[in-house]
């Protein structure tokens, strides 16, 4: 499970940011041409590829020197900027517990988010833990699966890396309807935002063996990075049934069957 998570997280950060200009002409371009019949829908591979090859560049230029930099905060430091991160995040995934009907879920993650902001000092500390709320991690992406939505087609997304058509618009309602941070001062909001960028840097150090592993020592980063995703996405919402929920098995699977036949 832990090897499953290192893999999600590293395909999810492998080239992330928050170039969101770009998100409303990805969707267009992806609007009605999903197939949820096919294991894998991609049917715009070559522009994706592109894509792929941009986004390791911005990871090898940036995001793996910078993550390394950025390993040197003790330890006790890289975890209270996580926790404040994550901290952040729990209205909204409150907020999503509840529109998946799921009020168990909903009722932990509030909780956690007000013992840990009083408690925990702002999120900096994780009492929540040690009294056992652990709390859900969900999105809005999950509340679409839940609703019934089609996983739709698979993408990369300049500096986002890669996704699936549901799980995009998923990140933009997350965006828009997180009602913390409607709320709170912009300093909180800008606190917030470089405490996210230091969680993702401190995953990119945490994982750096399996991502460096994926982007730069496979044969096809690409393939093995769709494949890794839609099959850690897939098994984190418990699809385990039907086409569209296909599990994929990359040692089933050759990953670059496609690839080489091209």
């Amino acid at each position: 499970m832990e090897h499953r998570t290192a893999i999600l997280r590293g395909c999810r950060i492998a080239a992330h940011g928050a170039l969101f200009a770009l998100l409303g002409a990805f969707v267009s371009a992806c609007a009605g041409s999903a197939n949820p019949t096919q294991a894998i829908n991609d049917p715009d591979e070559a522009d994706n590829r592109q894509i792929h090859e941009f986004n390791k560049s911005v990871d090898k230029a940036v995001l793996r020197p910078a993550s390394r930099a950025y390993a040197v905060l003790p330890d006790p430091v890289e975890r209270g900027i996580n926790n404040f991160a994550d901290n952040l995040d729990l209205p909204g995934e409150t907020l999503n517990s509840l529109l998946q009907g799921r009020p168990g879920a909903a009722v932990e993650n509030a909780a956690r988010f007000v013992v840990n902001t009083t408690i925990g000092i702002g999120g900096l500390f994780d009492p929540a833990h040690a009294m056992g709320i652990e709390g859900r991690n969900t999105d809005f992406g999950e509340t679409l699966y839940v609703w019934g939505a089609n996983e739709g087609v698979y993408g990369e997304v300049p500096f986002l890396g890669p996704r699936t058509e549901r799980d995009l618009v998923g990140d933009v309602v997350d965006v828009a309807l997180n009602p913390l941070r409607l709320i709170v001062p912009s300093g909180v909001r800008t606190a917030g935002r470089a405490a996210e960028a230091g969680s993702i840097l401190g995953d990119r150090a945490r994982y750096s063996e399996t991502i460096d592993s994926v982007l730069y020592e496979s044969a096809d980063s690409y393939s093995q990075t769709r494949l890794l995703y839609l099959q850690n996405r897939r098994f984190e919402l418990g699809q385990t049934g039907g086409a569209d929920d296909a599990y994929i098995d990359p040692y089933a699977i050759d990953p670059y069957e496609e690839f080489d036949a091209q």
